[in-house]
Parts: structure tokens; sequence; C-alpha cells
């Protein structure tokens, strides 16, 4: 069961001083300073919700932001380019575009049945005007900051809604 948000008085006290933090840890993690922020507010809510509030806020607040930044760069430097573009299957076999074509189907169709604005997300990110976050947030109205840890739950729930309905096969490849 989830709580409704709660605005606490810490959160006020220290919104500058993370914006600020944010703002200086972004540049050398080459990350946005709005996905930052919002991720040290989820681990400090977290906290919160776990009745174990950090003794000195300001303190915690800055060894949180340099930790996300440390994430977000090691991430950053793990992630490879392609080396080509995806491949085009307009040369596969028609057994392999119907194979696709039913995959996508079953994929939108998923993706429809995503609750709140999971299907106006999604729907811009596999858009094939290949839009960007900055583009994806002024269509749908939200901060730029706010589209990574959504993405984030709007895959979550696809993956379950998705696992749900398409059978794994058993193991060695055998079909159920």
């Amino acid at each position: 069961m989830t709580r409704p948000c709660v605005t606490h008085p810490l959160i006020p006290a220290l919104r500058p001083l993370l914006a600020a933090e944010a703002s200086a840890a972004a540049h050398g993690s080459g990350t946005d300073p709005g996905d930052l922020e919002q991720a040290v507010w989820l681990r400090l809510l977290e906290r919160m919700d776990a009745a174990d509030p950090p003794a000195d806020p300001a303190t915690w607040l800055r060894a949180a932001v340099a930790s996300e930044a440390r994430l977000t760069r090691r991430t950053a430097e793990r992630e490879v380019a392609y080396a080509t573009e995806p491949a085009d299957d307009a040369d596969a076999d028609p057994e392999q575009r119907a194979l696709r074509a039913d995959r996508d189907r079953t994929l939108y169709a998923a993706v429809r049945r995503l609750p709140g604005r999971c299907p106006g997300l999604m729907a811009a990110l596999l858009s094939p005007k290949d839009l960007t976050y900055r583009e994806i947030a002024g269509e749908l109205g939200m901060s730029q900051g706010s589209l990574g840890p959504e993405r984030s739950r709007c895959l979550g729930c696809l993956r379950r809604m998705l696992a749900a309905e398409v059978a794994a096969p058993a193991p060695r490849g055998r079909e159920r």
C-alpha cells in the first residue's frame, strides 16, 4: 500500500542546496541536473518513509548528490554505442516480417493499456520521429527531469504486462 505524498518541512529548506549541488555535479557526470535532483529527492523520500531521516540533512544531501553523479558517470562509461544503425528488416523473409508484425501488434496493444501518462510517454519514445527528451517533455507537458524515472516505471509496468501475456519457453527451448 502506498501512502500519499506528504510535504515534509525539510524539502523546501533543502531545495536551493540540492539545486546548486545537482547543477554543479551534473556537468561532471554528463547528466541533466533535473534528473540528478529527482534521483536524490527519491532517495530522501524513501529514507523518510523508512523512518530514518538523516541526522545532518545538508551533509547527507551533498553525499547523495555525489553518489548519484558517480553512479550516472559509471553507467555512461559502460554504455556502448552501436557500431552501425539497427538492421533494416526489408530483406527479411516473409515469415520473419510476419513474426515482427505480430510482436509489434502485441507491444502496441500493451502500450495502449498502460496506466496514467505511460501510453503517451511510450508512444513518444517509440515514435519514428526519434524525439529528444526535451521534445517529449514539451509534448507531454512534464519536466525533462521527470522523464527518466517515469519511463522506468512505465517500462517496468510494460515488462510485467508482457510477461503475463507472452509465455516464456520452458527450459532447453521446449514449448510449454
